[in-house]
């Protein structure tokens, strides 16, 4: 670590910890930070809780048809359930609503510094330099990452000159405003399956782009949300892969069929496309399925099969890039775009330097985000209260290297680096609390440890 400013030059908060973002990430190590007694400041550039779930959050790629990706009942924080009347796959709106509701019950938003945008981020011997713009540097024994992951599109590059419109999801909000327009969506994660079906609904014509096939898993098996059933059945995964690939073999067929290449890989080996919207108009034609971009060539775009559309608007879906801007990216080794960071959280050069958040998992991603903020905050603590108990878990972050992915055996891609599977996961942050004497999660108050200091902070809620 270099020295970069002195003790006169900022507001000395040395003893707590600054947490900067107040999405689900934000809001999970906050309550855990709190309920074992760690001290902290909150800092979020928005007006309000809830990240990428508040659709006037700027830069959000959140759009108005958008639901979770996990069903109600396995998803949210650890011991506050979502409420019986949302839907199986909750709304945008329903889990902006909760993402409220948790900050508010817990008194996390009190504390909040809303309005506060944090420019930098810098080590200065064995504390850490945060720079909020327009206000003098404070001082913190760490910083914990929880601004995100969805915020830096991934815009790829084809040859030629298109004189259509070119877009990335990012800036997608709704399916009316591809009335009237023939649309191309390029991708076909979930959020671009999602797009395409709004295209589906409003566009004169749509059709994806998809350079590989994909397994497609209905949202529903037998009336109850497909991963309901991973929560009640636990197979080893050579067992699980055949029975369910056979499973969707009787439920959704052969995919090409529908225009669909055929998938290049086993169940489970990318990130699961659960949709069953787009199945829908696949099987009705509403959508046309196109191979990978050749190249533009003034309105059309030609395919890699000779083939050409006439198109007003290419969309891109194809993803974001991990980037912590207030922070040199040298401070992080890097999985591809990922932070590499032990346990997904702890860097492993710079002490107390956390991420909360950046994670791509194939299970609801709040359980995880309260798993690995139990874990971070009580290592937080033990550094003041048993600190040979901390000097342990230094060892395993420099030494611990588990493989977090399991058996999945991934396809080789930028989404897929550093991809965590949620039961290997959890199994191994179970080894290491024991390991460590330290507590799982269990429900009650939390003890308030934020405090505010001589910082107006800014609650402008809409």
């Amino acid at each position: 670590m270099h020295t970069s400013s002195t003790q006169s030059e900022t507001i000395d908060r040395s003893a707590a910890v600054a947490v900067i973002g107040a999405g689900p990430a934000g809001l999970s190590a906050a309550r855990l930070l709190r309920r074992h007694g760690v001290e902290y400041d909150h800092f979020e550039r928005h007006t309000d809780v809830g990240g990428i779930w508040d659709i006037d959050n700027p830069g959000t790629p959140m759009y108005e048809s958008a639901h979770f990706i996990s069903s109600r009942d396995v998803s949210g924080f650890f011991d506050f359930p979502m409420p019986d009347h949302f839907g199986d796959y909750p709304s945008r709106v329903q889990i902006f609503e909760y993402t409220q509701n948790f900050a508010r019950t817990f008194g996390l938003d009190e504390v909040i510094e809303f309005g506060t945008t944090i420019t930098d981020v810098r080590a200065d011997d064995d504390t850490w330099i945060v720079t909020p713009a327009g206000q003098t540097p404070r001082r913190y024994r760490g910083v914990l990452c929880a601004s995100g992951t969805n915020w830096h599109p991934r815009v790829p590059r084809h040859r030629g000159n298109f004189t259509g419109e070119i877009r990335h999801a990012v800036t997608h909000r709704s399916g009316r405003d591809f009335a009237g327009k023939r649309v191309l969506v390029v991708g076909l994660g979930n959020s671009g399956a999602d797009i395409a079906c709004d295209a589906a609904q409003f566009a004169d014509s749509a059709y994806i782009s998809v350079r590989r096939g994909y397994h497609i898993i209905p949202k529903h098996i037998f009336g109850r949300p497909a991963d309901s059933f991973d929560e009640v059945v636990t197979i080893p995964m050579w067992l699980e892969r055949p029975v369910l690939s056979a499973l969707l073999r009787l439920l959704v067929g052969d995919v090409t069929r529908w225009g669909l290449p055929k998938p290049d890989h086993k169940l489970f080996q990318t990130h699961p496309l659960l949709n069953s919207q787009l199945l829908h108009h696949l099987q009705h034609a509403d959508i046309a399925v196109k191979n990978d971009i050749e190249r533009f060539d003034g309105d059309d775009v030609v395919f890699t099969d000779g083939s050409r559309l006439e198109i007003d608007l290419v969309l891109y879906a194809t993803g974001y890039e991990m980037q912590i801007p207030y922070l040199d990216k040298n401070t992080f080794e890097w999985d591809g775009d990922r932070p590499a960071q032990y346990l997904t959280a702890f860097n492993r050069h710079h002490r107390n330097l956390f991420t909360v958040g950046f994670v791509e998992t194939n299970s609801s991603a709040y359980t995880l985000f309260d798993n690995i903020s139990n874990v971070v905050a009580q290592y937080l603590r033990d550094q003041v209260t048993r600190p040979a108990s901390a000097s342990r878990f230094d060892e395993l972050i420099a030494n611990d290297r588990p493989n977090l992915a399991g058996s999945l055996h991934l396809v080789d891609s930028p989404r897929h680096a550093g991809y965590v599977d949620a039961k290997v996961f959890k199994k191994h942050l179970a080894r290491v609390r024991q390991q460590m004497n330290w507590s799982d999660l269990e429900p009650g108050p939390a003890k308030s440890t934020a405090k505010a200091v001589n910082v107006t902070a800014s609650r402008n809620q809409p």
